[in-house]
């Protein structure tokens, strides 16, 4: 039997997952979300930006919050320093004075004790959180707004893309963020959305201060988050409308390092705290279909990455052995015609491909629903050719950090 073999039952997952997005797409919630028309309602609204060494990016954070269209009476904007060794803290007291800001300074002790800090002084209606390094779309806290009219929602996100992307890795993100808008959009509309990304995700405050604030969630506050909304029973929502815009990091080992986190943060909280969601009817799709699904895409990914590897030390050693004896002018003599009838096409192939073409299509798709700016062709080539390259890397390094206990220090690490 081929090794090959193994890894049919995750491409026929992958296939019908996607397809699964591609039919909650056209369900009536998601549609009824596409068609929601901004309202008029200007609930107090206080976002909190959480500051570690953010000198080179906190003023443009800032200053787009303030373009924001929204009554100034009703936002009020919270810069919390944690504990910042570079010159943020400079940067930040040039909106001391302005009326809308608030500037605090605390002693490091992680994101979510900033974010705490800032939830602490406000007495807003709703609490938003941005990154120090995002920027969001004037219209932004409009999308956002009406998504709380349901009593059930406790968080709304936004449409997340990469802040122009210049390397090929930044661009291969941005494909990644926008199929991130698409898998959003339409998990909102079953209520399966298991994270709420630190750029632009909104809270009821009331549901906050009843759970208790931010943890450290392994690193990954806004997961931890997300998953103590669910298990307390309420809903989180989506804006795909509400473009938010990140920065990401230029290079692979940047990139590894992040989403190493990300990850390790993911199995830490759903393998510990938050086990008991997975497979729960009580949750509904979250605890049923998404969770294991992202359980099992870590081990997909591994296995398929595992049998890439044994492959193709498998072709170049029988290609080797094939050839051993042959004069290499005979081995390797150039054809001047390519017929398609020897090309090496195979199940597996095809399976692969209709995964591939798939994934491209459902970011074609998110770009659509959210309008979000900017040509994405440079983004779906990286994604196609870079994209299952670099997964592993992250995918390696977090399972083993997960099953050796290690623990990070994100600052240095």
């Amino acid at each position: 039997m081929s090794p090959e073999v193994l890894a049919y039952p995750f491409f026929f997952i992958a296939i019908f997952f996607e397809s699964f997005v591609l039919v909650t797409l056209l369900s009536k919630p998601a549609k009824t979300a596409r068609a929601r028309t901004v309202g008029t309602a200007s609930p107090s609204i206080a976002v909190i930006v959480p500051c570690y060494n953010e000198v080179a990016t906190i003023a443009a954070t800032c200053d787009s919050l303030l373009a924001l269209d929204y009554p100034k009476e009703r936002l009020e904007i919270i810069l919390v320093d944690d504990g910042s060794t570079d010159a943020t803290p400079e940067a930040m007291r040039c909106f001391a004075s302005h009326p809308q800001v608030r500037v605090i300074r605390k002693e490091n002790g992680g994101k979510h004790t900033a974010l705490n800090t800032g939830i602490a002084v406000t007495n807003a209606e709703f609490i938003g959180c941005l990154d120090a390094d995002s920027f969001v779309e004037p219209d932004a806290l409009r999308e956002i707004v009406p998504c709380f009219d349901e009593e059930n929602v406790a968080a709304v996100t936004g449409a997340m893309s990469v802040h122009k992307p210049n390397t090929f890795i930044q661009h291969m993100q941005n494909a990644e963020y926008i199929f991130g808008i698409t898998f959003r959009h339409a998990m909102a509309s079953i209520n399966g959305l298991y994270v709420t990304p630190g750029p632009f995700s909104f809270y009821r405050h009331s549901t906050l201060k009843e759970l208790g604030g931010f943890r450290h969630g392994h690193q990954t506050e806004d997961m931890e988050m997300a998953l103590r909304i669910q298990q307390a029973g309420y809903g989180i929502e989506n804006a795909p409308h509400a473009r938010v815009y990140t920065k990401s990091p230029p290079t692979v080992m940047k990139l590894v390092k992040q989403r190493t986190r990300w990850t390790t943060g993911f199995l830490r909280n759903i393998l510990g705290e938050y086990r008991g969601l997975i497979g729960n009817r009580r949750y509904g799709v979250l605890g049923v279909l998404i969770l294991p699904s992202a359980l099992l895409s870590v081990g997909s990914g591994l296995l398929l990455f595992f049998l890439m590897i044994f492959s193709l030390g498998h072709n170049a050693i029988t290609a080797f052995s094939i050839r051993a004896g042959i004069p290499f002018s005979y081995a390797y003599v150039p054809s001047s015609s390519f017929d398609w009838f020897y090309f090496p096409a195979s199940f597996y192939m095809l399976l692969g491909v209709t995964t591939l073409v798939t994934s491209l299509f459902l970011i074609v798709v998110g770009k659509r629903i959210s309008k979000t700016p900017g040509n994405l062709a440079i983004g779906l080539i990286s994604y196609t050719f870079l994209y299952g390259l670099v997964v592993p890397l992250w995918l390696l390094r977090s399972t083993a950090d997960v099953a050796f206990g290690k623990r990070r220090n994100w600052q240095s690490s």
